[in-house]
């Protein structure tokens, strides 16, 4: 992953753990076969334009409610 996508995506996911759960779960998706939802001149990882995603307001995250039983 690229230092400088990572400083800027954390900007807006600032909890490390979310961030990393949003990259990962982009990146499948991206290898899976979506499109992603940027253009880039330049050939990225799946990880990198998941990154760039979000830097670009493209991808957000909701937390859920904790279900109560």
């Amino acid at each position: 992953m690229r230092d400088d996508y990572l400083r800027e995506a954390q900007k807006k996911i600032t909890d490390p753990m979310i961030l990393v759960n949003v990259v990962s779960r982009r990146a499948k998706q991206l290898k899976s076969g979506y499109k992603p939802l940027i253009e880039s001149l330049e050939r990225l990882s799946a990880e990198d334009m998941a990154l760039r995603e979000i830097m670009e307001g493209k991808i957000t995250y909701q937390l859920s409610e904790p279900v109560e039983d």
